[in-house]
């Protein structure tokens, strides 16, 4: 296989800059420069870690690459076997595509799910939102993946509250793996956990890259994390 075919994603140049503000007209005065120029490519099924000291722009940067914030600059590609994604100029038509093909994992696995929503509501909302399955098609697609990340077909109508901090991310790993995505952001998925639960998360990740043939972009600020799980490391300062 070509090193051409074997890349999943290409980053050419992203920027992404936050304007301050100042003055009663809410004028613009100059930007925070968040990301600046970050080019690198993703392999198929690699785990690329990104590391960095706090503040430098890593979650910023994965955040973009799943589109959650517009990018200012640059130019991302997502190749998928269907056609070429151009994640910085995303059409509406590609947008269930790359939905599909690209998810993220947060960093607080108490703050990234609704308390008002049941984990079967919370795992397949990624399904109904993006019209790919509904009704018992959606709800046995969640059984699946709730199983695959360690939880148990009876936790789908129970809440967030009744659950650990780790098996909580486990919900939020589900979430993310639920439509088959090819990539997958992780953004400093085992910081909030206790030390005795990171080793377990860790060991699930890599064990379901393998299953699922992922790519992870893996965010850390801890090396020996990094270390652990990474083929490559990407250093931003």
């Amino acid at each position: 296989m070509s090193n051409e075919t074997k890349t999943l994603l290409e980053i050419q140049g992203l920027k992404k800059y936050f304007p301050i503000q100042a003055g009663f007209l809410r004028r613009t005065v100059g930007y925070i420069k968040a990301v600046d120029n970050v080019t690198l490519n993703v392999r198929k099924g690699e785990t690329l870690g990104v590391v960095g000291e706090s503040g430098c722009g890593k979650t910023t940067m994965g955040r973009c690459l799943v589109k959650l914030y517009e990018p200012t600059g640059g130019k991302v590609l997502l190749h998928t076997p269907e056609k070429t994604i151009s994640v910085t100029e995303l059409t509406s038509q590609d947008q269930r595509l790359f939905r599909s093909s690209a998810q993220i994992i947060f960093q607080d696995p108490f703050a990234s799910l609704n308390p008002r929503m049941s984990i079967l509501e919370t795992v397949g909302e990624p399904l109904l939102v993006n019209g790919i399955a509904s009704g018992r098609e959606l709800e046995e697609r969640v059984k699946e993946v709730i199983t695959q990340v360690g939880l148990r077909v009876e936790h789908l109508r129970r809440y967030p509250h009744s659950f650990s901090g780790g098996q909580r991310q486990r919900v939020g790993i589900a979430r993310a793996l639920v439509v088959n995505p090819s990539l997958v952001v992780a953004d400093e998925p085992v910081s909030a956990l206790d030390v005795s639960i990171q080793a377990q998360t860790l060991n699930l990740l890599q064990d379901l890259q393998q299953d699922l043939n992922l790519a992870y972009i893996f965010v850390a600020h801890d090396m020996s994390v990094v270390e652990h799980i990474s083929d490559r490391v990407a250093v931003m300062y």
